[in-house]
């Protein structure tokens, strides 16, 4: 919840640093640095809130960087994988394995000779 708040906030933070620093004249002699010397906010004052506020806001996103990340990585658990998904290798297909069956014997039963007990 704390994290969610703290990225919602960076991100209003981040939009108004760029409209405060697209509202800066330009100072150099770029594209439009010469063509308009009386701009809207050409007076001191509004150069100075507008200077101010940008390191305000500069400062303002480190700091919610830092703590963003801090926040992270100690909310880190371990990543809890679904494999429900996962391709399962196809096990080689082996016959199953029969019990050891006795060779018969080649002559036929009738003709074996009898076994008599030792007496």
């Amino acid at each position: 919840m704390l994290f969610t708040i703290l990225i919602v906030v960076q991100a209003l933070v981040a939009a108004a640093l760029v409209t405060v620093i697209l509202m800066q004249q330009s100072e150099g002699s770029g594209i439009t640095g010469g063509l308009n010397p009386g701009g809207l906010m050409s007076a001191s004052g509004a150069a100075n809130f507008l200077t101010r506020a940008t390191g305000a806001l500069a400062v303002l996103f480190v700091v919610l960087s830092i703590a963003l990340a801090a926040l992270a990585s100690v909310q880190n658990t371990a990543p809890q994988i679904d494999t429900s998904l996962a391709h399962k290798p196809v096990a080689q297909q082996t016959a199953p394995a029969q019990p050891a069956q006795p060779k018969p014997s080649s002559v036929p039963l009738a003709d074996q000779p009898a076994t008599t007990p030792h007496q």
